[in-house]
């Protein structure tokens, strides 16, 4: 199977698609909160991060053509007063159930890891709950 880690262009319709979708899917599942995305959110939130330059997006997919999208990574940039340098906050996580165990959310965090320093970031942050053990095992991976 052939998965494909991308930035995503917000200005892309399969992009952003995929990123509405792959976040609501996020959302319906008990570890981020067991309700999908209102319709509000699901209609505003790519231009509302298009619009928001410390805001980046990765998405991941399976096959060539972009039609499977399968995880999502959503990031924000923030500011570390200590090191007085840009930092990058990773605020969304998700594959979906079927894609899970394939190291899909290592490589677009691996991605995140290589926009971050491109942005001149000292550090990434993320929270997640206790009890989401597979987060928490990738994470320390």
């Amino acid at each position: 199977m052939q998965i494909r880690v991308v930035r995503a262009d917000y200005a892309n319709p399969t992009h952003a698609a995929a990123l509405v979708a792959l976040l609501d899917a996020y959302a319906l599942d008990p570890m981020g909160g067991g309700e999908g995305l209102s319709d509000y959110a699901k209609t505003a939130l790519v231009p509302a991060l298009a619009a928001h330059p410390q805001a980046f997006s990765v998405l991941a997919f399976v096959g060539a053509d972009d039609s499977t999208p399968v995880g999502l990574v959503n990031c924000i940039e923030g500011f570390s007063t200590f090191a007085c340098k840009p930092l990058v906050n990773v605020h969304d996580v998700a594959v979906l159930s079927g894609y899970r165990g394939q190291r899909i959310g290592e490589r677009m965090l691996a991605l995140v890891e290589t926009m971050a320093r491109e942005r001149g970031a000292c550090k990434l942050t993320l929270e997640v709950l206790s009890g989401n053990r597979g987060a928490v095992r990738l994470y320390e991976r």
